[in-house]
């Protein structure tokens, strides 16, 4: 008598598939919950913001005359107009480069005091995040006018603002580079009879410098498009000069002075980029 092995229904195998797959009863309340959560406030945001489909449409309407009115985009014609308009481009990416500088310089050795492999106490790491963390919660633009209120109209309320809270930012993220170092280096830098300066020197700054110079670069880049903003509340630089274009409506001015921050921030991008590519890995290309 030939014995034929019994399979279980394939219906039977779905269900405990399932079955296996089902989230528990507590799991699924608390995503219902948080969907839920999500939804209301989507809901009384729409509400409270006066979001209608017809206030969207007769706002892109007004867009489009907007956009109309600046082209074509105007062209100087004499150099003391391009003089002045490359002058305030010039002005806002000196303030955003002194501004990273000095951000950058400060917050370099108040890092050490945020790292855990370099400062044992929880107490004093603690205190130093939360000090990063409070020059950071300050928009940029709101130190700009503190600064303005109390130094003057003029570039270096703009450049003082920026470092602030440069300060607070690369601090935090200096100290984290520190913190994901590989502790094999200082295993054996500390081998070898290495003190506590030497250690930080040898094992831990080589392994976190590309990346803190990485980050200062990419700050420099969002610091140029900061010093826009911050021109407009009377920092200087090209700022100023586009927010007295839009005031006095000459839409025309405005578009090319927008293109030539373009063209500026595209510039640096593709600069800093390609710095940083070569500050991470440093390494020629090989060649086929």
């Amino acid at each position: 008598m030939l014995f034929v092995p019994t399979r279980p229904p394939i219906e039977g195998i779905i269900a405990e598939i399932e079955t296996a797959r089902r989230l528990p009863r507590r799991q699924r309340l608390a995503i219902a919950t948080t969907v839920g959560i999500l939804l209301g406030t989507l809901t009384w945001c729409l509400y409270a913001f006066d979001f209608s489909p017809q206030r969207l449409w007769h706002g892109l309407g007004r867009l489009g005359d907007v956009v109309s009115f600046m082209l074509p985009p105007y062209i100087w014609t004499t150099w003391d107009e391009w003089r002045g308009v490359l002058g305030g481009l010039g002005e806002t990416i000196a303030m955003a480069f002194m501004g990273t500088l000095i951000g950058a310089i400060v917050a370099f050795p108040l890092s050490f005091l945020g790292a855990r492999v370099i400062v044992p106490m929880p107490w004093l790491r603690l205190a130093s995040r939360r000090g990063f963390d409070t020059l950071r919660a300050v928009e940029t633009i709101i130190l700009a006018l503190v600064f303005i209120r109390a130094f003057g109209l003029g570039p270096l309320a703009g450049v003082l603002a920026i470092a602030v809270s440069e300060v607070g930012t690369l601090a935090k993220v200096y100290s984290e580079a520190m913190e994901n170092t590989s502790a094999r280096p200082v295993e054996g830098v500390r081998a070898v009879g290495a003190g506590p300066l030497q250690t930080i020197r040898y094992a831990i700054l080589p392994q976190a410098l590309p990346v803190m110079l990485s980050a200062a670069l990419y700050q420099f880049e969002s610091n140029v498009r900061s010093s826009t903003i911050l021109g407009i509340v009377g920092a200087g630089g090209i700022g100023f000069l586009l927010s007295d274009r839009i005031r006095a409506y000459h839409w025309q001015e405005a578009w090319s002075i927008i293109f030539l921050i373009v063209l500026a921030v595209f510039a640096i991008d593709t600069a800093s980029g390609w710095l940083r590519m070569r500050i991470i890995d440093p390494r020629p290309a090989a060649t086929p």
